[in-house]
């Protein structure tokens, strides 16, 4: 008899058990990331939105750049307690806030509405087709950490010499890099969640909620620059 027909064993009661554990963990996972991307998605809105209507000036990059990392590593020291959650509505508000003048700049180009709402819905198309392809392939990017991790410090330190010297070449180049390395990003976490390699929803949420906000300003300069 073939080996595809003899290949297969029989599970024991504890294997099938662990099994049963390790899917319900998973899937529990799962269900708290999403609802809690949801509700700090919500709330960034919000504080972007406030953020517009108040026609808030656009805040210090230094004062961006230490909120931001402040945040994160708060939340990352807090991400095993209630107060971790504190931290992620703290974090994604306050980024919501340094966005909301920054769509404002876009609101006030030719097409400016469209722009935005484009840029807008291309974020949640590319997010719901990337992570939905990881939940059904169920497949390992594990292997995209190291590339992740380099291509991100690069472009890090890329968008600060645009952003210092005033090059809008290279502002270019970075907002496709990031488009590139966001889109990877989400591949990545979404499998690491699938796949047991990330446990804990919080960090999952900030990982994706950092994919998003970026995807969505590189997006939205991209747009900006088609329009003007």
């Amino acid at each position: 008899m073939s080996d595809r027909y003899t290949d297969s064993r029989v599970l024991t009661g504890e294997e099938r058990s662990a099994q049963n554990a390790r899917a319900l963990a998973t899937n529990r996972l799962i269900r708290n990331t999403y609802l809690l991307l949801s509700l700090t998605l919500a709330f960034s809105a919000a504080t972007a939105g406030f953020a517009v209507l108040s026609d808030a000036p656009r805040l210090n990059i230094f004062v961006v750049l230490g909120g931001f990392f402040g945040l994160l590593f708060l939340t990352q020291y807090l991400r095993n307690s209630v107060w971790g959650l504190a931290s992620v509505f703290a974090l994604t508000g306050f980024m919501g806030y340094t966005l909301g003048p920054i769509i404002n700049l876009y609101l006030g180009l030719p097409n400016g509405g469209q722009t935005v709402m484009t840029a807008f819905g291309g974020t949640a198309a590319i997010f719901i087709g990337l992570s939905a392809y990881a939940l059904a392939s169920r497949r390992d990017f594990s292997f995209m950490r190291g590339f992740l991790f380099a291509g991100i410090l690069v472009g890090f330190v890329a968008a600060l010499a645009a952003y210092f010297l005033q090059m809008p070449g290279l502002s270019l180049a970075v907002s496709v890099m990031f488009m590139i390395l966001m889109s990877g990003l989400i591949l990545y976490q979404t499998s690491e969640m699938v796949n047991g390699g990330e446990d804990n929803y919080i960090m999952a949420t900030v990982t994706l909620y950092v994919a998003l906000y970026n995807l969505f300003t590189s997006l939205l300069h991209l747009l900006g620059l088609a329009n003007e």
